[in-house]
């Protein structure tokens, strides 16, 4: 919170066969870079919002900030905490894996001023410079906590990762530090699934023996694009802000070590789509006759349900609520689902 707002035969069998045969060598290629990757590892179960580092038991072990007070999220907190797992005051949503996740503010203007919440990580070992690297995390964009205000947030591009040769820790009153304007691995659409986790992947070449990891938006205002999941009103129900859970963070010189976007996601025939998305008004469902069809919340609550009787359906979401939903199509034992987002025109 920033100070200014309140897996016969075992597949990996010949990969770790493969490991050990070098076990003279200093590493796994495979190795995960990243110590405590997905956040489970903590003192303890910390109530309340904020982490500057793990020495004093209100964050995960080996990360800490490098501007701003990131969020330390845990569902061991009882439901509804304020920094509680799926419901706390900036989202409902379940980590991607394991039992906690990370959040922070990825865009955040009040006036003239601009702030940001970057969390940092010393890696495992530093990168051998000219070597290829391959990163990623999941994300999600908050929407819809137990806030007094539940429609200050919006959703925008660039959260991505930063690599440095050395620590650059941020404590209370320490000025805020200039926006870096690039990222060695970043996202350049908007970031709007507020129900899913994106992959965010990438690779490079590194150019420098880069000992820490920086995850957040470091790229200016100017330089971000933003969708807002709500209109705008007079202060105090509206401000433009963006907050963007993190999960899962890894750094490998193999390929097979991270995620990526094309491995984890292929290419496959999708028949089935839906239009606008984000919609305001009317959703268009394609391609999905014959299908038993129904629509839930964020909370998972059924707001509509329906059986889809030609290829093009139509779905009055007008006078919905605006944020995430998720229509589920089932057909023969078959089932499928898809995520969209009402927001206003």
């Amino acid at each position: 919170m920033l100070l200014s707002s309140i897996n016969g035969r075992w597949p990996g069998a010949k990969w770790l066969l493969g490991c050990l045969l070098f076990v003279a060598t200093t590493r796994c290629e495979a190795q995960n870079l990243v110590p405590n990757g997905s956040f489970e590892e903590a003192d303890s179960c910390v109530f309340g919002l904020g982490f500057l580092d793990s020495e004093h038991g209100a964050g995960p072990h080996d990360w800490f900030s490098a501007y701003g007070t990131p969020d330390y999220l845990q569902t061991c907190l009882p439901y509804g905490a304020v920094n509680g797992l799926p419901l706390n005051v900036f989202t409902y949503q379940e980590p991607y894996e394991g039992t906690s996740c990370l959040g922070l503010f990825s865009y955040y203007q009040n006036g003239s001023d601009e702030q940001r919440e970057w969390a940092m990580v010393e890696l495992m070992e530093p990168l051998v410079q000219g070597q290829t690297y391959y990163a990623s995390f999941y994300a999600n964009t908050a929407f819809g906590g137990n806030a007094a205000y539940q429609t200050i947030w919006l959703a925008s591009n660039n959260i991505g990762m930063v690599f440095s040769v050395e620590a650059r820790p941020w404590e209370f009153l320490d000025s805020d530090p200039d926006q870096l304007n690039f990222a060695h691995v970043h996202r350049l659409e908007i970031l709007s699934d507020t129900i899913g986790w994106t992959l965010v992947s990438g690779s490079f070449v590194a150019d420098s023996a880069y000992q820490y990891l920086m995850v957040g938006n470091f790229f200016s205002n100017a330089m971000t694009d933003t969708l807002h999941f709500a209109p705008q009103v007079p202060p105090p129900a509206w401000y433009p802000r963006g907050y963007t859970l993190i999960d899962k963070v890894c750094v490998s010189a193999n390929p097979q070590g991270c995620d990526l976007v094309q491995k984890i996601f292929p290419v496959e025939d999708q028949e089935i789509s839906l239009y606008p998305n984000p919609a305001s008004g009317q959703l268009l469902i394609f391609g999905a006759q014959g299908e038993e069809g129904a629509i839930r919340d964020f909370l998972g609550r059924i707001i509509w349900r329906d059986k889809v009787t030609s290829d093009l359906w139509l779905v009055d979401v007008s006078h919905w609520a605006r944020g995430p939903y998720v229509l589920d199509l089932e057909k023969e034992n078959k089932h499928s689902s898809f995520k969209f987002v009402l927001v206003d025109k």
